[in-house]
C-alpha cells in the first residue's frame, strides 16, 4: 500500500470479527514498527500482547475508568496490544541527565512515534486498531506484569475490522499551516 494511501485510509476501529490475529502477523507489524524514528535511535518502544481473554476483560471492566468506549472495544477486541516505553532513555545523556527541557516528555513523543506507526502497519497488513489513552496505569499493571524499567503509555484493540467507518471531516491546510514570514 501506497504510504499517503494508508495514512489516508487508516480509521480508528472498533468493532472487530470474533477471529483471532496470528501471532505471525502481529509479529510482521513489530518488526515493521521497530523502523520508528526515535530519540537518538534509542528505540525505546515494547509491546506487550494480551491475547487471554479473562485479563482482557479484568482491564476492560477495572481499568479504563469507567469510559465505555474502551470497555466495549477491549472486551470484544482478539487482542490488546501494550505499547511500553522503556524509562528513561528517550531525552537522556548517558549520564542519565536531561538532554533538553522536555526531559522524559520524550519518552511519550517516541512511544506516540512507535504507536502510530505500528497501528499503520497492522492497516496495511489488514488489521483494524484504535489507540486508547484512557487508562490507570497502575490498574493495568495489577492485571498484566509490566516490566522492570518499562511504562505503560498507550493500549491498542487489533483485530480483524468489523466495520469500515466514514472519514470524519479534516481541518484545512489553512487552518494547520502558518509560515513565519
Amino acid at each position: 500500500m501506497e504510504t499517503v494511501k494508508c495514512i489516508r485510509e487508516r480509521r480508528s476501529i472498533r468493532k472487530f470479527k470474533d477471529e483471532p490475529v496470528p501471532r505471525e502477523l502481529i509479529e510482521k507489524i513489530v518488526e515493521t514498527a521497530a523502523y520508528a524514528p526515535s530519540w537518538k535511535n534509542k528505540q525505546p518502544a515494547r509491546y506487550l500482547v494480551v491475547e487471554d481473554r479473562e485479563k482482557m476483560n479484568r482491564i476492560a471492566d477495572g481499568c479504563v475508568l469507567g469510559f465505555e468506549y474502551n470497555i466495549n472495544t477491549i472486551r470484544k477486541a482478539p487482542a490488546l496490544v501494550l505499547v511500553n516505553i522503556v524509562k528513561n532513555r528517550s531525552g537522556y545523556e548517558k549520564d542519565g541527565s536531561a538532554t533538553t527541557s522536555k526531559g522524559h516528555d520524550w519518552e511519550v513523543f517516541d512511544a506516540g512515534i512507535a504507536t502510530q506507526t505500528f497501528c499503520l502497519a497492522a492497516h496495511d497488513m489488514g488489521l483494524g486498531t484504535v489507540i486508547m489513552g484512557v487508562f490507570d496505569e497502575e490498574k493495568v499493571g495489577q492485571v498484566v506484569q509490566i516490566p522492570e524499567g518499562q511504562q505503560l503509555a498507550a493500549l491498542i484493540a487489533c483485530g480483524y475490522p468489523d466495520i469500515e467507518p466514514d472519514t470524519p471531516p479534516r481541518k484545512e491546510v489553512s487552518q494547520l499551516l502558518s509560515y513565519d514570514e
